[in-house]
């Protein structure tokens, strides 16, 4: 566990060489690749989510490729399709983007949702299928997908089945003051990805992601995951709570963090930090919780406020 809080610190320090001021957006992108999720990155024109997901890619030393989501982008020019050779008079198969380590789905919700049920297979089982042929994904394989949220023409709900394939949800949010400052000092003529330098390797990525399987989680940690999700099967003001996918991305998430922090256990403050990025997008309002302003986020909040917090490993061993 050493050996990754390590490598999450070096991973995070190089990234930031041209990502400024964005640790913890950085450290839950990481936490995903670490457990096999993908991330959402949900934000205003510019903030830099494109910028993110190009450096996170280099610093990882993994296949990238960039699919720029349009209303007329076909499945076929995700995940590939059969062509004939006019040389060998037979079909061969011409593979998409979607055959790499990390596929950058910018601007996802221009998409028709057409071309949405493609990436399904892809997020979920890690393989896809032409023309009744299943080829596999190579692994680690991560969607890092881009959404506008301020942009109305021309785009398209993501559908409830493919936002609840995403692991996390994030925002970057604008820069303070002193941190545009340091951004337009560094990286203010141009983006120097080159300079960044690959720090891991496939191979690399997937024997992290076995050792963090071997982090524990308590009975007790268990028992408050799953009150939580709980809680919004129960809730009046959701008409769609956390499904069973979501308590097992909890769970990931979970042992993902607290390998990153150095730990070999997950203690209820992992899953009160992760709660607000990993529940939220997985859920539906009401009518009547969307009428009285309430959000899924203040909803997955009023919820951890509830729901007591079991004492954790550390506080027990000071209690002795």
């Amino acid at each position: 566990m050493d050996q990754i809080q390590k490598l999450t610190d070096s991973i995070i320090s190089e990234a930031s060489k041209i990502i400024i001021g964005k640790e913890e957006q950085l450290r839950l992108v990481i936490m995903a690749v670490f457990c096999g999720g993908h991330v959402l990155l949900d934000d205003l024109p510019g903030v830099g989510k494109t910028t993110l997901v190009k450096a996170v890619s280099r610093v990882l030393g993994c296949s990238f490729s960039r699919v720029q989501f349009t209303p007329d982008l076909l499945p076929s020019d995700i995940i590939g399709m059969n062509i004939f050779d006019q040389k060998t008079g037979e079909f061969r198969m011409m593979h998409g983007p979607v055959m790499a380590n990390i596929l950058l789905a910018d601007e996802i919700n221009r998409a028709i949702p057409r071309t949405q049920s493609a990436l399904l297979e892809a997020m979920e089982e890690l393989q896809v299928t032409v023309d009744s042929i299943t080829y596999p994904l190579p692994l680690p394989f991560l969607v890092l997908a881009t959404q506008n949220p301020v942009e109305m023409e021309s785009t398209f709900h993501l559908p409830v089945a493919q936002m609840d394939r995403f692991l996390v949800r994030l925002s970057l949010g604008y820069p303070t003051h002193s941190e545009e400052v340091l951004m337009l000092r560094t990286v203010g003529d141009d983006t120097p990805f080159h300079t960044l330098e690959p720090l891991l390797c496939p191979d690399d990525i997937k024997n992290a992601q076995l050792v963090i399987r071997d982090v524990h989680i308590s009975d007790n940690v268990l028992e408050y995951m799953v009150s939580i999700v709980e809680a919004t099967r129960n809730s009046d003001h959701l008409r769609l709570p956390v499904s069973p996918r979501g308590s097992r991305a909890l769970f990931r998430a979970g042992k993902a963090w607290a390998a990153m922090a150095g730990r070999g256990f997950v203690t209820p403050d992992d899953i009160k930090a992760l709660a607000p990025h990993i529940l939220p997008h997985r859920v539906t309002l009401s009518t009547e919780a969307r009428i009285n302003g309430k959000t899924a986020q203040s909803v997955v909040a009023d919820i951890l406020e509830t729901i007591p917090a079991p004492a954790s490993k550390g506080e027990i061993l000071r209690g002795k």
